[in-house]
């Protein structure tokens, strides 16, 4: 309580008010928006739609007709049993996917803590 009392004796009354104005604004609540690049608009819409469930639903429809399609026809099999084009295509998903997400939480990490970085 004593070092309260010292750091009050130091500050005049102008840097009082500030400070008193300063904690009405409450800055943590209400943090600068600065408008987002093409890029980081890009990343939040694209981690908006891989995180969401309708994604995971649709592309687990995908997945499952493709393998029921490729072993149904016994004449011209695509991409026959391990599936390697399908491997394939899930592969440069997620090596697109992830850097894309981790760039969308990366800025609004940086939003939320006020561009303090």
């Amino acid at each position: 309580m004593t070092e309260i009392k010292s750091i009050m004796k130091k500050i005049t009354p102008e840097e009082y008010h500030l400070l008193q104005r300063l904690r009405r604004r409450k800055p943590g609540l209400n943090p600068p928006t600065d408008k987002p690049t093409w890029g980081q608009y890009l990343a939040d819409r694209v981690a908006a739609v891989v995180g969401s469930g309708s994604f995971t639903l649709i592309q687990s429809a995908i997945l499952i007709l493709w393998i029921l399609v490729d072993v149904s026809i016994k004449s011209e099999r695509w991409d026959p049993y391990p599936f390697i084009l399908l491997n394939l295509m899930l592969s440069f998903q997620a090596a697109y996917a992830a850097p894309i997400i981790m760039m969308s939480q990366n800025r609004q990490a940086s939003v939320s803590c006020g561009g303090l970085r």
